[in-house]
């Protein structure tokens, strides 16, 4: 493929960014390679040596060896005792260890959850009505927990939770709180693109007859329609209405998920797609890197969106003490460090760094004019997406 026309402003940041990615894939590559004994094991090209994993509030993590003890330990937490309910739109290959480890930490506590996804659970909770057995509702994205907020389905968690993550990561009125991050990317395959091939701009994609037959997408995945309601509040409906037409002028492949896209892009069955930031990273990780599969990011519009998966506590919580300790043990140090090696995503309780050297959110330059809280209008996304088609 040739390499678009022009020079593009941010292509040395975007190639710092790149560097950066994949440094970090190095380092949570290594984590999940590693045995349980001390042994050293192979993880696509290179070979690391693990530590013994720490116990709970020994200022170790859990799920492998370093240094956690900035962030606020579960054994710091009130303990968590009886059922409690939850509607998970996170998968259950995810987060479940992490459900479980919570659980088993209590013996009289138990968790009961319902994996979907989140667009069709906030309609199922909808529709359950006061008759909901729902205590907790954990998002893959904000704008679940937005629509949830709109309906009168949540409860205000309590300041002391809230106050785990800085602002921008929750909602203005306490009504949710995110737990973990994930920023929009374009994974690409390095045998037919150059990184100077893909646009710094989302909306210039269309334009690009480079990309005829070579693109994937995922649109019933809700960090995908998430995508497209940040791109109908930054552009407009009809911008994004041709968006959307335009990108299936191309020939663009559908699948399930964001995952199965990445995958695609590695073995060469399309060669560039629009996925969050930790697909690409766990299928190297899975492969190597000599995997040809590499992440760049558009700048300052709807695919540079940083968004959150996070939880609330809803109206119809037993027990609202219960569930909001819950989603505090979501923003313990010991979850802040799973969600950074196991899903592969930032955590937002600052003291707890990603692992490897993944780009800031402030490099990532996602849109500074956009409040999470406003990618809630999920109706009107699903309403363009089967106006054209798409769905």
């Amino acid at each position: 493929m040739h390499q678009q026309d022009g020079e593009h402003r941010g292509r040395s940041r975007r190639r710092f960014l790149q560097a950066a990615a994949a440094a970090g894939i190095i380092g949570v590559a290594g984590c999940n390679g590693l045995s349980n004994d001390g042994t050293a094991t192979e993880t696509g090209n290179e070979t690391t040596t693990e530590q013994s994993p720490g116990q709970i509030g020994s200022g170790r993590s859990p799920f492998g060896d370093r240094d956690i003890s900035g962030g606020v330990s579960m054994a710091e937490m009130p303990d968590l005792e009886g059922e409690l309910t939850l509607y998970s739109g996170r998968g259950e290959a995810l987060v479940g260890e992490l459900i479980s480890y919570i659980e088993d930490l209590y013996p009289d506590f138990t968790v009961r959850p319902l994996y979907n996804s989140a667009a069709e659970l906030v309609n199922q909770i909808a529709t359950e009505g006061q008759n909901s057995p729902a205590d907790v509702f954990y998002s893959v994205n904000a704008g679940a927990l937005g629509a949830l907020k709109q309906r009168e389905r949540t409860q205000s968690l309590p300041q002391e939770v809230l106050e785990f993550v800085p602002k921008s990561f929750r909602d203005s009125d306490g009504m949710w709180v995110g737990s973990s991050g994930r920023a929009r990317s374009v994974p690409y395959n390095t045998s037919t693109f150059k990184e100077s091939d893909i646009p710094d701009d989302i909306m210039s994609f269309p334009d690009q007859s480079d990309f005829e037959g070579e693109l994937g997408w995922a649109p019933t995945y809700s960090s995908f329609q998430a995508f497209i309601t940040a791109m109908r509040i930054l552009e407009g409906e009809d911008a994004t209405r041709k968006w959307l037409k335009g990108i299936q002028d191309l020939g663009v492949s559908q699948y399930g998920d964001e995952f199965q896209v990445a995958r695609a892009v590695a073995d060469g069955e399309i060669s560039a797609g629009f996925t969050n930031h930790y697909y690409i990273q766990r299928v190297l990780a899975r492969r190597g890197l000599s995997t040809p599969l590499r992440t760049t990011f558009t700048k300052g519009d709807a695919g540079a969106v940083f968004n959150v998966a996070g939880a609330c506590v809803l109206d119809t919580a037993k027990d609202t003490s219960l569930a909001s300790n819950f989603v505090r043990h979501l923003l313990s140090a010991e979850a802040q460090d799973y969600f950074a090696r196991t899903t592969f995503e930032y955590p937002l309780v600052p003291e707890i760094e990603p692992i490897g050297r993944l780009p800031t959110i402030d490099e990532l330059n996602p849109p500074q004019e956009l409040d999470l809280a406003q990618l809630s209008d999920l109706e009107g996304t699903i309403r363009l997406l089967r106006e054209t088609g798409v769905l």
